[in-house]
């Protein structure tokens, strides 16, 4: 005979506890928020070391020297950690994404420098998050909740307040570029979001970024054939091009690993809800070197940090992945 069924209920679990189902989605927000601060971190460190670095060597040698170092730190890494690797129709065309970004973008963006101011040129991509949320409701129709906008208004406003300077000014052809600049990056996030699948974000960084360092080579190359200031490698000393890699190691191999670790896990709005942290930590890099802040860059920094600790708060309350879906 069969056994008799048990007509104990199935037990109730602690008042408190997260079941497992509801775990899983928890653990990725907290990692994708680890993730997001630690490339603002090398983004915002990295930006001053390349600021430091840029007066030495000309921006169209610089780049390509920083991708050859963040290449070999990744290389590096996926031989170690055995990464998975198949090159897939998919994977071509995220490899195709590193040349808009970084490639193009931040070629653009060094040219748009040179035209006009540094206050300028921040407070342009301060247009970032703002472009990312545009685009991630119109191409990947997710859910932008109206908390995370005026979240991300805030952290935007936030920024203005910390980088804007009376006189910051440039030429059309400076602001258009850097307005390109910018608008490629947010491509790059959507883009990227949506073409990734189980692929490894440390090979699909790898591809864009080798992709990348192709690209930055020919365009220096072609400069310097043309007449112009592409390829200039005399001048700068050892310990600046030691630092220049340094640069390339933690803005580009770093910054570009943990953003994508993250924007596997979560979806692009609110991995874009996180970049107006970026001049924060390069504040807070300047003021560590000896720099010293006004008042109202303190304000603004403490209001960037609120919205960012709010968007986190939101995030780890929910599944950010279901809370996007219409």
């Amino acid at each position: 005979m069969p056994e008799p069924s048990s007509s104990r209920p199935a037990p109730v679990p602690p008042a408190g506890s997260v079941s497992g189902r509801e775990a899983g989605p928890r653990r990725h927000a907290r990692a994708a928020i680890v993730a997001l601060v630690a490339a603002a971190a090398c983004w915002g460190l990295g930006t001053v070391v390349s600021k430091q670095v840029v007066d030495d060597v000309t921006p169209l040698t610089l780049l390509p020297v920083q991708l050859a170092a963040s290449c070999a730190l990744l290389a590096g890494a996926a031989v170690l950690r055995r990464a998975p690797f198949a090159w897939t129709a998919p994977m071509r065309r995220l490899a195709l994404l590193g040349v808009l970004n970084p490639g193009a973008a931040y070629a653009l963006g060094l040219i748009g420098l040179t035209s006009i101011t540094a206050s300028m040129y921040v407070l342009l991509w301060a247009l970032e998050p703002v472009l990312i949320l545009l685009l991630a409701a119109l191409v990947l129709r997710e859910r932008i909740p109206p908390g995370l906008a005026v979240l991300v208004a805030v952290a935007v406003l936030g920024v203005l307040v910390v980088v804007y300077r009376p006189g910051a000014a440039g030429d059309p052809v400076g602001i258009a570029l850097t307005v390109a600049s910018v608008g490629f990056c947010a491509a790059y996030a959507v883009l990227t979001r949506r073409l990734l699948l189980d692929d490894s974000a440390l090979a699909v960084v790898l591809v864009q970024q080798a992709a990348a360092l192709g690209f930055a080579a020919v365009l220096a190359t072609v400069v310097t054939l043309a007449g112009g200031t592409g390829w200039s490698l005399a001048g700068p000393d050892v310990v600046t091009w030691l630092v220049a890699a340094a640069s390339g190691v933690v803005y580009y191999g770093l910054g570009f690993w943990f953003f994508i670790t993250a924007l596997r896990l979560v979806p692009a709005s609110y991995a874009g809800a996180f970049l107006p942290l970026i001049p924060v930590f390069g504040l807070a890099a300047g003021y560590l070197a000896g720099e010293r802040l006004a008042l109202t860059q303190w304000v603004g920094a403490a209001g960037i940090v609120a919205a960012t600790v709010a968007i986190a708060l939101r995030g780890r309350a929910a599944d950010p992945v279901e809370a996007s879906r219409g």
